[in-house]
C-alpha cells in the first residue's frame, strides 16, 4: 500500500532522518507500520539535531513531498501565502492520484487544502484525523467550519472514515469517534494514591499560549498561597506567553513555588505526572487533550475547563474537575479536594482507571481495522 499523508505539520530533516513533533510522529509511526510506502506533503526545514519534543519517522521507505508554509494571521502574509496556494494544490494532486490510500491530517490550512483536493478522488480509500474540537456549537475560525463541513459531507467525501474527539449528535455515518493514547500496555505501573498533606504539586502541561491560557493557572498558584496553602507548580511547555508569565512570576515573588520547565521529553514528563497531585489546564478550546489523558494514567486529577470532549473524559466530574476558566473557580476546586481527601481520591481512582483502558496497543489494532477497509 501506498500511504499519502497530507499535513500542516512542519517537519524537520536532521542528517537522514526526518522528524517533527513528538505525540503526532508517535502516532504516525503506527499508521506506517502497516504500509510499503510512505509519502508525505508538509513543510519541512532543514536542522542540525533535534529539540526534546521532536523524534523521527520509522520507516523504511518514506519520502516528504516539501511545500511551503501558508500563513492568514496578517494581510501581507495572506496575500504571499494565497500566490503558494496553486503550488501547493498542484503538489497534493498529483500525490492523491499515485496513492492508495489517502491520510488527512485536520483541521489546518493544508487540512483544508487536502480535503477539497480529495473531492476528485471518489474511489480512492481515505482517512481523516480532526484533531480539533468537532464540538458543532463551539466558536472556531471559518477555515475549521468549512473543513468540518466538507468531511461531514457524504457526497463531496466518499470512501472516507473521519476520525474525531468525543461523540456528537447529527453527524454522517462516516464519522467515527475516536482517541488518541502515549502509553504501552508494558508501561503501566502500579501508583498509589498521593497525599494531600505536605506540599500539594501542581502541574501545567502545553503550549504557552493565549488558547491554553497558562497563565490563569499561574495566577490560580498565587491565589491558594495568599490563602496559605504550601502549593509548588511545574509548567512544561514554550510558547509566546512565556514572557508575559514570568513578568508575572517576577511582579509577585513566586520563583519559590513555579518552575518553567520549557520542552521536555516523555520520560521526564511521566515523572512530573507522577508526582503532581492536580494537573490545571484552562484552555479555550482542545481536541482530545493528551495531557489530561496522561496525568489521569499516573493518578493525576485534571481540573479543566469543560471544552471539546473534555466533559466525557472526565465523565461529567467523577474523573477529575469541570471549571470555569477563572482564578476562583480554579481555586475553590482545589480547596475543597483539601478538605475533603476522600473525594479527590474516589476521584482520582475512578480516573486512573479509565484512563488505562486507552494504551498505544489497542490505539494499533484500531489503525490496523482502519486500513484494512
Amino acid at each position: 500500500m501506498r500511504f499519502l499523508i497530507i499535513t500542516h505539520v512542519l517537519h524537520k530533516k536532521s542528517g537522514v532522518n526526518y522528524a517533527g513533533y513528538a505525540p503526532y510522529i508517535q502516532e504516525m509511526n503506527l499508521w506506517l507500520k502497516h504500509v510499503d510506502a510512505v509519502e508525505i506533503i508538509a513543510p519541512l526545514i532543514e536542522r542540525e539535531g533535534l529539540s526534546p519534543i521532536d523524534i523521527p519517522y520509522k520507516h523504511d521507505d518514506l519520502s516528504i513531498n516539501k511545500i511551503p508554509q501558508v500563513e492568514f494571521t496578517s494581510i501581507q502574509k495572506a496575500i504571499i501565502s494565497f500566490f503558494k496556494l496553486p503550488i501547493i494544490l498542484l503538489t497534493i494532486f498529483k500525490a492523491c492520484k499515485k496513492a492508495d490510500h489517502i491520510h488527512l491530517r485536520c483541521p489546518g490550512n493544508i487540512g483544508l487544502l487536502g480535503s477539497l483536493v480529495q473531492i476528485c478522488f471518489p474511489k480512492k480509500i481515505k482517512t481523516a484525523k480532526y484533531a480539533g474540537n468537532w464540538d458543532p456549537k463551539s466558536k472556531q475560525p471559518l477555515s475549521y467550519k468549512v473543513q468540518k463541513w466538507i468531511l461531514n459531507n457524504t457526497f463531496l467525501t466518499r470512501r472516507m472514515t473521519v476520525l474525531v474527539y468525543g461523540k456528537w449528535n447529527n453527524h454522517t455515518h462516516n464519522i467515527k469517534s475516536f482517541f488518541t493514547a502515549s502509553y504501552l500496555e508494558s508501561e503501566k505501573e502500579s501508583i498509589n494514591t498521593k497525599s494531600l498533606n505536605g506540599t500539594l504539586n501542581l502541574l501545567f502541561v502545553g503550549t504557552l499560549s493565549e488558547g491554553k491560557q497558562p497563565l490563569l493557572t499561574v495566577k490560580g498558584i498565587n491565589e491558594l498561597i495568599k490563602l496559605d496553602y504550601n502549593v509548588y507548580l511545574d509548567i512544561y511547555g514554550e510558547g509566546p506567553q512565556r514572557n508575559i508569565i514570568e513578568d508575572y512570576i517576577s511582579k509577585n515573588n513566586l520563583s519559590k513555588h513555579i518552575t518553567l520547565h520549557g520542552n521536555k521529553d516523555k520520560a521526564t514528563l511521566k515523572n512530573a505526572y507522577q508526582k503532581a497531585h492536580f494537573l490545571v489546564i484552562m484552555s479555550k478550546s482542545e481536541g482530545w487533550p493528551k495531557a489530561i489523558a496522561e496525568a489521569m494514567f499516573w493518578k493525576c486529577l485534571p481540573v479543566s475547563t469543560a471544552v471539546s470532549c473534555v466533559p466525557e473524559m472526565l465523565d461529567m466530574g467523577s474523573r477529575g474537575s469541570l471549571v470555569q476558566d477563572n482564578v476562583h473557580a480554579t481555586v475553590k476546586e482545589i480547596e475543597n479536594y483539601i478538605k475533603d481527601e476522600a473525594l479527590y481520591a474516589s476521584k482520582i481512582e475512578n480516573a486512573f482507571n479509565w484512563s488505562r483502558q486507552y494504551t498505544l496497543n489497542r490505539f494499533d489494532n484500531e489503525i490496523k481495522d482502519l486500513l484494512k477497509k
